[in-house]
């Protein structure tokens, strides 16, 4: 378990600094409340002096009451105005942390996504960001306030009279002791209730991110069983902090207690001597009352404190993780060249770190070149690199460099949001928004790093269209035109949590027309559409190539039938490529295209002499 350390807060200082006079006005406030509190007493003290001396005039007893009333409503007024300050400011504070966090996670590249869970960047997000406002807020509340109350205190009460104050003050050292001896602990196990909460959030988004497969195995009662173990080690981590604060807090105020105790003996005889009024009395009994505060407000800062440097420290974890790929500082920008190829790879090797997925080598001495305008098909046994090759191109892993070039520049040299927004890339899990149908297609219409209103040409023949035209134009090229009818809203069907509500082939067709609305240069199709039927797939095949005719495609797939319209066939082996060349040359080959191509012909046979 990483050590909490407080040097965590110097990642909060620029906020703090940005709010400074907020910050600088809350404390004033604070500092007049102060003021005001510590001259109650004194008021009391003159008012029961003169009561005990038996000759006063009523008037002088109606001043100081008065006088007493204006410091409670300045008391007032000032506490109102230190918390729309402080407080306000630590909530501005909260809500600009949140959104640099998430600007942030958005700039970190693939690979460390595949190694944070969701639900733990989630909980960060929201429970961790939390704890830091309140440290930044009642935090420093309880130990700007705490201190100068103390010191207030002991000043005036040690002026008044310095033997009963010596007395008095001798439980404050233990107290000391107990707040700083807590502080560690409470640090430590506040971090381990963080991280279970995490893993318990980890496993709800899980469940119902996956809640089609839970409910097709009837494995509810698993994830039941799951959720229950992270929620008892939730409980159990938690139980140790209020078990920690069971004995903290009644020991303070026991110890904080001693000191009435001591001052009314010690007081009392004092009085009895004569050597102290009975207003002195009760005035260094009100400070020792006001003086329980400070020292309840010290556990309550150091717990506040320790929460918020634990949820800080993970918050700065993944603040201080770089993203591992990222533009060049000086990008080049491509020439116009007919002669350059529009992709080329040259002798292309490439591996994952750590072994990579398949644990071998992932693609081996890879070369191809793509013209403009062309057709490519990748055809391969799952596992041969297909997916791979496609990160590649659009940088989401890196390759070696100048082993990938677009447009004559390799990858690496490439503007890294100019390089993507070439591609139009379907991946092969058809990811969809939990938002409507036409929400979805029209994401693609959105220029990189801007908002995804307006309009963009969204193909051939969209020139001056509305948007309406637009999304309905890339579903006809999708052929999800063909089902607007079974959907109750029409385009815009909400579709449920990651597409819950569509089938597979439906999913994969507005994906296709999310990607083919913007128009890319390059479409990127990875098998997507392995869910449907012949039939389909000819005519989004058919409808693609006929509206992006002189723009490039590459189709990943594991079928024969969707690569026969190809220019050029690429098969893929073991990250190697074993065999290329147009459709009709393999299928003269006799290799594993020709193998393929005949296996699925029979299969489309047999199956079409079905019942």
């Amino acid at each position: 378990m990483r050590k909490v350390s407080l040097r965590v807060f110097k990642a909060v200082l620029p906020y703090l600094y940005h709010y400074r006079r907020q910050y600088l006005g809350g404390f004033l406030c604070l500092l007049v409340i102060d003021a005001a509190q510590l001259a109650i007493p004194q008021f009391t003290r003159r008012a029961i002096d003169l009561i005990a001396q038996g000759d006063f005039q009523w008037a002088q007893v109606g001043l100081l009451a008065l006088a007493m009333s204006g410091s409670m409503a300045v008391i007032s007024l000032g506490r109102f105005l230190w918390r729309y300050f402080i407080h306000g400011s630590s909530r501005r504070i909260e809500a600009e942390m949140r959104s640099r966090l998430f600007g942030h996670l958005l700039t970190l590249s693939y690979d460390f996504y595949q190694e944070n869970k969701i639900g733990d960047l989630m909980a960060r997000a929201v429970n961790d960001i939390g704890q830091v406002r309140m440290a930044i807020g009642w935090g420093l509340v309880a130990l700007v306030d705490g201190t100068v109350m103390a010191t207030g205190i002991l000043i005036i009460a040690f002026v008044q009279d310095a033997q009963t104050a010596l007395f008095a003050i001798l439980p404050l050292p233990p107290i000391t002791m107990l707040i700083l001896l807590f502080g560690r602990v409470i640090g430590k196990r506040f971090r381990r209730a963080n991280e279970t909460y995490s893993a318990m959030s980890d496993t709800v988004q899980e469940t119902f991110a996956g809640i089609r497969v839970v409910k097709s195995f009837v494995k509810e009662w698993w994830f039941i069983r799951k959720f229950a173990d992270t929620n008892e080690d939730y409980q159990a981590a938690n139980m140790a902090l209020v078990k920690l604060y069971g004995v903290f807090f009644p020991l303070i105020s026991f110890l904080s207690g001693l000191t009435s105790l001591i001052l009314i003996l010690i007081g009392g005889i004092r009085v009895i001597e004569g050597a102290m009024s009975p207003g002195d009395l009760v005035a260094l009994f009100s400070y020792f009352q006001m003086l329980i505060w400070p020292l309840m407000g010290a556990g309550f800062m150091v717990n506040m404190i320790q929460r918020g440097a634990a949820s800080l420290g993970r918050i700065n974890e993944v603040m201080e993780r770089k993203p591992s790929i990222v533009s060049p500082v000086v990008p080049v920008r491509p020439q116009p060249d007919a002669s350059v190829p529009l992709v080329e790879i040259r002798n292309l090797s490439f591996n994952y770190p750590g072994g990579g997925e398949t644990g071998g080598k992932t693609l081996e001495d890879i070369s191809l070149s793509i013209t403009t305008g062309a057709v490519v098909g990748i055809l391969g046994r799952t596992g041969s690199g297909k997916s791979t090759l496609i990160k590649i191109l659009t940088r989401m892993v890196d390759p070696p460099p100048g082993t990938v070039l677009v447009k004559g520049v390799p990858v690496g040299e490439w503007d890294l949001e100019e390089l993507r927004a070439l591609f139009g890339v379907t991946p092969q899990d058809s990811y969809l928004f939990s938002h409507s149908i036409k929400y979805n297609i029209r994401y693609g219409l959105a220029a990189i790093g801007s908002q995804i209103e307006g309009p963009q040409i969204g193909g051939p023949h969209a020139e001056n269209q509305g948007e309406d035209a637009l999304v309905s134009w890339a579903a006809r090229l999708s052929a999800i035109d063909q089902d607007l009818g079974s959907f109750a809203a029409g385009w815009d069907t909400l579709i449920g949590e990651r597409g819950l509500t569509l089938s597979g082939g439906q999913k994969q067709r507005v994906a296709i027309s999310r990607a083919a609305i913007g128009s890319p240069e390059i479409l990127i199709l990875d098998d997507s559409l392995s869910a449907v039927d012949a039939e389909t797939e000819k005519r989004v095949l058919s409808s693609l190539l006929a509206e992006r005719r002189g723009k490039t495609a590459i189709i990943i797939s594991h079928r024969v039938s969707t690569l026969r319209n190809a220019d050029l066939v690429v098969v893929l082996d073991k990250g190697r490529i074993s065999e290329s060349g147009s459709p009709q040359e393999l299928a003269a080959l006799g290799g594993f295209y020709a193998r393929m191509a005949a296996l699925q012909q029979l299969e489309q046979t047999e199956g079409g002499g079905g019942v």
